[in-house]
């Protein structure tokens, strides 16, 4: 406190002293404000109301609303039905986002630890590894390596497919990093009983009243790798000469046309697997498997230029060309590159084309023969007679009975397939030669059915589709506008060989679209029992263009 004694204090008061807001001299005083307290600068400012802000509109899904959108209550939920086949709900898990995806259900728990992850992805991998060499398409080999680390509790595995790698990434968590593993298939075959054993295991992994370890499921897998062929050696030869015998019949050839036919191609495949064995690559085994049956088709018709024999010399060509045709592989990549694997169905596509270029070439040698000897090849010949319908049906069923043991089927499925082929020539012959339907149109039908009737068959066996539908289109093979394509190139009538090329070209495209067109409406339609609407499985979205 200060001295009232002391001398006077020099500052002036608080009302008397001049702050910075005092204005100057001659300005007016401005009014006191009414209320002597100070306004605090979170003071809410003029002109700004204090009632709290309207909530949102609730959106609802009605028939007007954009299906584009979000709604607000979220994405609906997919339920994925234990009726329906693993292989369709293991592709509607494919086809949707990851974020989007239902934790899966481990179906095989036997470590409270939780599941080897290393061992679940070789044991995937090893699958997958089989059923890619076996000549399974890509979308179905990822769905079955899918199913089967869903079932060991792998939730965040990602499998990726192409035509010589497969791969299967797998990430623990959001924080650690994903463990990657590959394996590269160098070697294939055709062995539909080694594919069918494959999908019988995965299909007791994904099942819950069956207990499959890891042990266990090696054990299996081992055991396919390690079964022989059904079929020696000697059948799979018989079957080809069968094979192209059937077809050189079903094109219009006799008894001897059969016997030639049969021959010629017996003869081309013990060629080729001699050269399979001093280790040709696959281009020349089919330059010299498809020398024996144009030779043999050569040959009859300078011999019936000197005995005067009314055959048909042609369909003996035709029909070795049924029995090197890769069908299997052009159903294959088309197949791929309709569900969205560009990379896999280019490269099968690819290969298809250098075994044509080969059968081509191994043809034209023996062509170019046969034109400087004055062999008296006849384009204009009738590919096919269509005056003997029964004999036709019987000999496509006998042709796909051997294209199902050349496959290696597993004998319970060679008479549904054999039945499935006598059928699709039905359709074909009936909308053909009685209808008179463009035979492309009439090719894409029957092999619709075809693939219509694999994947039924397929999914009452709860198997692959490919033993089912493979060995059902050899009767629709586009042999004879081969044969006659290569025949006008070989006489120097470009024009009207490459205008039968293209032809066969739309053939083969129309079976591999038909195929999977039929494959496709059977899993559009048909559902399993008790399956819901969110069960079925969504198509790839496009960007059509933009």
């Amino acid at each position: 406190m200060a001295d009232p004694d002391g001398p006077e204090d020099p500052r002036p008061s608080s009302e008397e002293a001049h702050s910075a807001f005092t204005p100057p001299l001659g300005v007016p005083q401005p009014p006191a404000p009414e209320d002597e307290s100070p306004t605090s600068e979170f003071a809410l400012p003029q002109g700004v109301s204090t009632q709290p802000p309207a909530p949102p509109p609730s959106f609802t899904r009605t028939s007007t609303l954009p299906t584009a959108f979000t709604p607000a209550e979220g994405v609906p939920m997919v339920r994925l039905t234990k009726e329906a086949p693993w292989q369709d709900r293991m592709r509607t898990l494919l086809r949707m986002p990851v974020g989007d995806r239902p934790l899966p259900e481990i179906v095989q728990r036997h470590d409270v630890t939780g599941p080897a992850v290393p061992r679940v992805l070789d044991l995937t991998l090893r699958i997958g590894e089989l059923l890619l060499a076996g000549g399974e398409g890509a979308e179905d080999v990822e769905a079955a390596m899918f199913a089967v680390s869903h079932a060991y509790g792998l939730e965040r595995s990602e499998p990726n497919v192409t035509f010589t790698l497969i791969s299967i990434s797998h990430q623990p968590s959001l924080v650690e990093d994903p463990v990657t593993a590959s394996r590269v298939v160098r070697r294939r075959g055709t062995d539909y009983t080694r594919l069918s054993a494959v999908f019988d295991l995965v299909d007791d992994i994904t099942n819950e009243d069956e207990d499959v370890t890891l042990e266990e499921a090696y054990r299996r897998l081992a055991s396919i790798r390690r079964n022989r062929h059904p079929y020696p050696g000697w059948v799979l030869t018989a079957a080809n000469g069968v094979l192209a015998g059937s077809a050189a019949v079903l094109v219009g050839g006799d008894f001897v046309v059969f016997l030639a036919a049969m021959v010629g191609a017996m003869l081309g495949d013990r060629l080729a697997w001699l050269c399979a064995g001093r280790g040709l690559p696959e281009f020349y085994q089919f330059v010299v498997a498809a020398m024996p049956p144009a030779a043999m088709g050569v040959a009859l018709t300078l011999l019936g230029s000197w005995v005067a024999w009314d055959g048909k010399p042609s369909a003996v060509i035709t029909g070795g060309l049924f029995a090197l045709l890769p069908g299997r592989a052009l159903v294959a990549g088309v197949q791929d590159g309709l569900t969205g694997y560009y990379i896999t169905a280019a490269a099968r596509l690819l290969e298809v084309m250098y075994f044509f270029i080969a059968i081509v070439i191994g043809v034209l040698i023996v062509l170019y023969l046969g034109v400087h000897l004055d062999a008296q090849l006849n384009p204009d010949a009738a590919p096919v007679n269509s005056q003997r319908p029964v004999a036709q049906i019987i000999v496509s069923v006998t042709l796909s009975l051997a294209f199902a043991v050349l496959l290696q089927q597993e004998r319970r499925t060679v008479l549904m397939v054999s039945l499935n082929g006598g059928v699709a020539w039905l359709v074909y012959g009936s909308m053909h030669y009685t209808a008179h339907i463009h035979p492309v149109v009439a090719t894409a039908v029957a092999a619709g059915l075809v693939g219509l009737f694999g994947q039924l068959f397929s999914r009452y066996q709860f198997s692959s589709a490919l033993p089912y539908v493979t060995a059902a289109i050899g009767p629709l093979l586009p042999g004879s506008a081969t044969y006659f394509g290569l025949l006008g190139i070989a006489q120097n009538e470009l024009d009207r060989g490459l205008a039968s090329l293209s032809k066969a070209v739309a053939l083969a495209l129309a079976i591999a679209v038909g195929v999977n067109l039929g494959g496709e409406i059977s899993r559009l339609f048909l559902r399993a029992p008790g399956a819901t609407r969110g069960s079925a499985r969504r198509a790839a979205k496009r960007t059509r263009g933009f």
